[in-house]
């Protein structure tokens, strides 16, 4: 299997979900702006969210892959389906009985998540209203993101990265054609929510019964591998969970700031989410089970080699994208963003939010490479010291910078801790001999280095002499700005080209099967 074309391919679909992500946006900010029901909307969402990748993408999928490709490579069929069948049990259970207790203790959750609401009696109710519509997500996601990771071990990988396209559409959907029969109108983004939940999760349904692998969850606690699961788990779990409470933290201290705080904070983000989604999760989910067949069949050089690959395109890629992200900050929030409710002091505010997360991005998507190098070898105890000590100093930052830089500061406490994060990563990972670099690295940063210069003065060129970006309508925005990410990319391509990069340097043919 050749993982670089596995990697564009997924990394195309991650594209156009990200894009219309953005579509989605676009809706939400024109129609209901950056205040009081948004900052609601983005609380209540965040929620479920947050407990998705514990239950998901987070602790589920970091235990329950590695044990998946020993039973693929190791078990039978007939075995591998009980094992699925077991766990899909577990994990069933036990989102049923959190979905329950969160819905019963929704105005304790609210309290706590975002206590500077209480002060207004008004937006307390709405987002324990939205945050009870949204709750069930948890289960479908969950279990629409378990689906997945049993397609990407039967490298499957493009069926998984459609499913949130999905959960886009239903949102635009709800948003435009909905909203004015609820009321208040945002009770429509719930939704929608809920809606493109239940899409995913029966949207993957006919692939796994076209690999055989569709089975009916049954619950059986005391199945060696279920514990072997459960004991992988608890230390995830308690991993992501302790990265995850970063993120609650800084809702709780920017539910006391200003009013839009966290709509500002929630709109860079999502322009964060781009690159690292594009990149980093599709890396991520792509080297998982890469890595984890490897050390089945025993092919630790293989290991090692799998992570240089890794490593070497993610700053490839993620140092231009920090780069652009920082220069092109304003020119993106205007044209996807300032439309309708969406002002100008709204922009200027997104604006310190992202160019402080953009200090970050380079460790937010090393992250996605470095911490499948333990969760492939079943070390979970590595990744979570490092993330107790993460959590430590982000909450220092926060208390360094809200002061001064208000939603901005928090912004800029989860980039560096990201970057704290990685170093830790790699050091520990280089320490335990899982990792050898590969020859080649210092030539590799001088390429880098000179074509994102170059890059970058080309980008400051073009927007000095572009007109204001505010002019014209919503189409000639986007065409203009579109006109300035290919000016970058194309110097920046042909930069690489000139310093000695060519594609073949890059393509990643496993020799595991």
């Amino acid at each position: 299997m050749n993982l670089l074309k596995s990697l564009i391919a997924v990394g195309l679909v991650t594209v156009f979900s990200r894009v219309l992500g953005f579509v989605r946006d676009m809706i939400i900010a024109c129609m209901f702006g950056a205040g009081m029901v948004t900052d609601s909307f983005f609380v209540a969402f965040k929620l479920p969210n947050l407990l998705r990748r514990i239950f998901a993408e987070g602790a589920f999928s970091q235990a329950f892959v590695p044990l998946l490709s020993e039973h693929k490579s190791m078990q039978n069929i007939a075995l591998t389906k009980i094992f699925l069948a077991k766990v899909s049990g577990l994990l069933t259970f036990a989102l049923i009985l959190v979905t329950g207790i969160g819905i019963l203790t929704t105005p304790w959750v609210v309290l706590i998540t975002a206590p500077g609401f209480s002060n207004t009696s008004d937006q307390f109710a709405l987002t324990m209203s939205l945050l009870r519509i949204m709750f069930p997500y948890i289960l479908f996601i969950s279990l629409t993101a378990f689906f997945g990771a049993i397609l990407n071990t039967w490298n499957y990988f493009i069926v998984p990265a459609f499913a949130p396209i999905l959960l886009n559409i239903s949102i635009i959907v709800f948003s435009l054609f909905t909203a004015p029969y609820f009321h208040p109108p945002v009770i429509a983004l719930a939704w929608g929510v809920i809606c493109g939940g239940i899409l995913q999760f029966i949207y993957q349904l006919p692939f796994l019964k076209k690999l055989g692998l569709l089975v009916l969850p049954c619950f059986n606690i005391c199945d060696k591998s279920i514990w072997r699961l459960i004991s992988q788990m608890s230390s995830a779990i308690i991993s992501v969970s302790l990265n995850q409470l970063s993120m609650i933290f800084n809702t709780v201290l920017a539910s006391f700031l200003e009013i839009g705080s966290v709509s500002w904070m929630y709109y860079a983000d999502r322009l964060m989410e781009f690159p690292t989604g594009v990149l980093g999760v599709t890396l991520s989910t792509i080297l998982l089970p890469s890595l984890s067949k490897t050390l089945v069949s025993g092919q630790n050089e293989e290991y090692s080699c799998l992570i240089d690959w890794g490593l070497r395109l993610c700053l490839l890629l993620a140092i231009p994208s920090a780069i652009a992200l920082g220069i092109l900050a304003k020119p993106l929030i205007i044209v996807l963003f300032q439309y309708g409710k969406f002002n100008a002091f709204d922009v200027a505010m997104t604006q310190r939010s992202l160019l402080a997360y953009s200090i970050g991005l380079v460790g937010l998507i090393l992250v996605k490479v470095l911490a499948p190098g333990f969760y492939a070898r079943q070390d979970m105890k590595t990744p979570l010291k490092i993330a107790i000590c993460t959590l430590l100093a982000t909450q220092v930052m926060n208390l360094a910078f809200i002061s001064s830089l208000k939603h901005a500061g928090l912004s800029l406490s989860i980039g560096l801790s990201a970057c704290l994060n990685t170093g830790l990563l790699y050091w520990q990972i280089r320490k335990k001999h899982f990792f050898q670099p590969q020859p080649g690295w210092r030539i590799f940063f001088i390429r880098v280095f000179f074509s994102v210069l170059v890059m970058g003065a080309s980008l400051v060129g073009i927007l000095n002499i572009s007109p204001d970006w505010t002019l014209g309508g919503m189409p000639e925005r986007i065409f203009r700005l579109i006109a300035v990410l290919i000016s970058g990319i194309s110097v920046y391509g042909v930069m690489l080209f000139i310093v000695g990069f060519r594609s073949c340097d890059f393509s990643r043919l496993t020799q595991v099967h």
